[in-house]
């Protein structure tokens, strides 16, 4: 398996919603921070996304908007709309909802444009999804997205969903899981293919070398890897791996493969259904009490404190 597909494992997008938004006049709505992805896909009208107020965007038809870290933001009417009570869509989200939520206060001059907005929410693990989330931008804005002009892929991405979303059919949930899944990595792909020339994380995933030894840590985080081991799958010497690797993602090939280890191990933890001997073999501790020093000097508690809290 490449390396961008095991990472997309790893992160495990899962439990798709969305809702329909129905505005007229002067509206707003916020979205509080959340451990989700957030798609905003304006369907027909414009708005205008803040993020902080240094940070806008203008939308229009056609356009996606994605959030890869769920992180806070509010969409309105026009940048200067002021309203005593912003929609909070949070807890709106309910499963996959059919009828559109109205809100908005009408203009007395008679200017009620409508904006309909298709918002998406999926899950993800926040820990795993950490190094993306860290290498995108707080955005991916694609303009135009249901025009010829677009990608083949997200014109049949989305033309995919609104169709979904308007039938009622057994294994729904599923579907929209993989279609946002698919919807998220086309559009990492594409951020990819205009940053290709940049030297980070998210690059590597790619690249021609280095991308085996990622595919490699994520694939076998158990095993016994050693940076000879790991130039060996990028069929490079020892040095020219470690450097390489160093200059590229900004830290060395084991101190990367402690990081994803102990990640894992949170994942683990949470779970509840090993023991911390069984989560320590399995990402690759030789001992318990090896790998609950790792863990505490990384999460600042003990595997079991970590477990335990709420």
């Amino acid at each position: 398996m490449d390396a961008l597909s095991k990472i997309f494992d790893d992160i495990h997008l899962n439990h798709s919603e969305y809702i329909y938004l129905q505005a007229q006049g002067d509206w707003s709505f916020q979205s509080p921070a959340q451990d989700s992805v957030i798609a905003h896909i304006v369907l027909y009208g414009d708005a205008y996304l803040e993020i902080t107020p240094q940070m806008q965007v203008e939308l229009h038809t056609g356009d996606m908007f994605l959030i890869p870290a769920g992180i806070a933001h509010s969409v309105k009417n026009h940048p200067n709309t002021q309203l005593v009570e912003s929609l909070n869509i949070a807890p709106l989200f309910d499963g996959l909802r059919q009828d559109a939520i109205e809100f908005g206060h009408s203009r007395l001059n008679g200017d009620n444009q409508k904006t309909l907005i298709l918002s998406v929410r999926c899950q993800m693990n926040a820990i795993m999804a950490r190094p993306l989330i860290n290498a995108l931008p707080p955005y991916l804005h694609l303009q135009n997205a249901l025009s010829d002009d677009a990608p083949e892929w997200l014109r049949i991405g989305l033309y995919f969903v609104s169709a979904e979303t308007r039938r009622s059919m057994a294994g729904k949930n599923k579907i929209m899981d993989h279609v946002v899944s698919i919807l998220m990595i086309e559009c990492v792909r594409d951020y990819i293919e205009q940053m290709q020339h940049q030297n980070n994380w998210i690059n590597a995933l790619i690249h021609p070398e280095l991308s085996n030894a990622l595919a490699a840590i994520h694939s076998r985080p158990e095993h016994n890897w050693t940076v000879e081991s790991l130039a060996e799958t990028c069929c490079m010497s020892r040095s020219k791996f470690a450097n390489l690797f160093n200059q590229i993602i900004g830290e060395t090939p084991l101190a990367y493969l402690q990081q994803h280890r102990l990640r894992l191990a949170s994942q683990l933890l949470k779970q509840g259904q090993l023991s911390i001997q069984q989560i320590a073999h399995q990402v690759g501790y030789s001992s318990e009490t090896a790998f609950s020093q790792a863990f505490k000097k990384q999460f600042e508690l003990s595997p079991s404190q970590y477990r335990n809290q709420k």
